[in-house]
């Protein structure tokens, strides 16, 4: 049986307008530039003011417009419900084009189509040219060769009908699509890769000779950097095993990498949302003072326009296009209002945010020295300003400070805490900084291996554990220590 019922809930949902503040907070200043400049061309209620208005005669433009207000009520006109599209406008044509003058965009050859005119200028038979064109739609934008010929084979019968063997189509790479710029195209391995580059340097040099020979048949043992294996193979010294190997590192592992295989990003640059400065007093006191960049404070205002225009259909109630168009107009004024007041807080919290900041890490802006910066966590922040953990993500989220040392991006200032031999909660961005100096500072013959890398740090003050090293050298981006030998 169907039955109808009454329920009472109670739920918690946000408003679209809060939904929308989140989105500006998170924005960097050149997103918030655009986004600025696309709510001014909708919203024609909307305007900038001049450079010579400050905000208290908006506040004061914005009471005598209210003033005006009082004596004409919208609700008059508005008997029913206007449905949305009766108030919708389109300032667009659809023969439009937008051009972004910040973000030049250009696209480039790919690989494939570099490959595909060579193959169809070679002498090349038409059914096995239908063949090289399929291989090298099968090539990745590195320009390898990742599948196996056998299910290549099985495509070609399926897909385009030709029936070949395993034999045709590794013929056809190897003396085809492998003979094709880039030398290396085409390969299955990173070992053919570079073997394929090596062999075309016809050299009387024995390094060249000498680095061949060791792609060809010492690759593993070059890889896990047995250096002394390779010596005693091909009865080499050190000097000489050291130029065959600077001949290796001259060869492309990814040989399709100098192609644009998707529209390129031109002009990207970093512009700072924020800016610290330091100041020093006659006593030598240091201060820190924040400031936002000038675009993420623009300065706004409601059309005195758009209000006389409103106010003028208080002369006129009789009129169902006048009752339209006050709808439409109180919508804009209410959205130029509410963007406006959205903006201050905006700007009011990424001020907040930035000068906690500024006070839990002011050692290190004074200094420059990754050393000095303290432990800090989002909920850090959280506590100083009263904002909600996520509203604190938001805005170090992509955002940069120029400070006096440099450009930082904010999220690397946050880092968890250890303690150290003393009982001092240390940064572990002090202890990665730490660990690079070791590192750099080894003997490239005998790198440090994690055990002995734990023995140091623990002479420093810090206990950490062998496999915490090991995720510290690997977030740095530094191999294990047989990886970081060199002759």
């Amino acid at each position: 049986m169907l039955k109808q019922n009454l329920q009472l809930k109670l739920g918690q949902r946000l408003a679209p307008q809060q939904i929308r503040l989140m989105k500006l907070i998170q924005l960097h200043t050149l997103e918030f530039s655009e986004e600025l400049e696309r709510e001014l061309e909708e919203n024609p209620a909307l305007e900038r003011a001049p450079e010579d208005e400050y905000e208290e005669s908006d506040v004061s433009n914005e009471k005598g417009s209210e003033e005006k207000e009082q004596d004409f009520n919208v609700e008059e006109y508005i008997y029913d419900e206007e449905p949305s599209y009766k108030t919708a406008s389109s300032n667009y044509s659809p023969d439009d084009e937008e051009f972004d003058n910040e973000s030049l965009l250009t696209e480039g050859k790919t690989l494939y189509d570099y490959l595909i005119e060579q193959i169809r200028l070679s002498n090349i038979a038409p059914d096995d040219l239908k063949i090289a064109e399929y291989i090298i739609g099968n090539l990745d934008s590195d320009g390898y060769l990742r599948r196996e010929i056998k299910s290549i084979v099985d495509d070609l019968a399926f897909s385009q009908g030709l029936y070949t063997q395993t034999e045709v189509v590794e013929d056809i790479l190897e003396n085809y699509v492998q003979k094709l710029d880039p030398t290396g195209v085409g390969a299955r391995s990173l070992q053919e890769c570079l073997l394929l580059q090596i062999e075309k340097k016809v050299s009387a040099n024995k390094a060249v000779s000498l680095a061949a020979d060791i792609l060809r048949s010492q690759f593993d043992a070059l890889t896990n950097k047995h250096y002394a294996k390779i010596m005693q193979k091909f009865d080499v010294n050190e000097e000489e095993l050291r130029s065959a190997i600077d001949e290796i590192a001259k060869l492309s592992p990814k040989v399709g990498g100098n192609f644009d295989t998707q529209t390129i990003t031109i002009n990207q640059e970093i512009i700072p949302d924020f800016a610290i400065q330091l100041h020093e007093d006659a006593d030598g006191n240091i201060t820190v003072t924040t400031s936002l960049n000038s675009k993420n404070t623009p300065t706004l205002r409601v059309s005195e326009e758009y209000k006389d225009i409103l106010s003028t259909y208080s002369h006129d109630k009789t009129s169902s296009k006048n009752k339209q168009a006050a709808l439409f107009i109180k919508q804009k004024l209410d959205a130029a209002k509410w963007y406006i007041d959205a903006i201050n807080q905006r700007q009011n919290t990424l001020l907040q945010t930035i000068e906690a900041i500024v006070s839990i890490q002011k050692p290190y802006f004074i200094t420059g020295d990754e050393k000095f910066l303290k432990p800090m966590i989002l909920k850090d922040i959280s506590d100083i300003t009263g904002f909600d953990i996520s509203t604190v993500s938001r805005v170090v989220k992509s955002k940069y400070a120029d400070t006096p040392n440099g450009i930082v991006y904010l999220k690397n200032l946050f880092s968890d805490s250890l303690l150290n031999d003393e009982g001092e909660e240390v940064s572990t961005i002090e202890i990665k900084t730490y660990l690079r100096e070791v590192i750099d500072k080894e003997d490239k013959k005998k790198p440090y291996t994690d055990d002995a890398l734990v023995n140091l740090l623990k002479k420093k003050g810090y206990n950490i554990a062998r496999r915490t090293i090991a995720k510290y050298r690997e977030q740095l981006n530094i191999p294990v220590a047989r990886l970081r030998k060199e002759l």
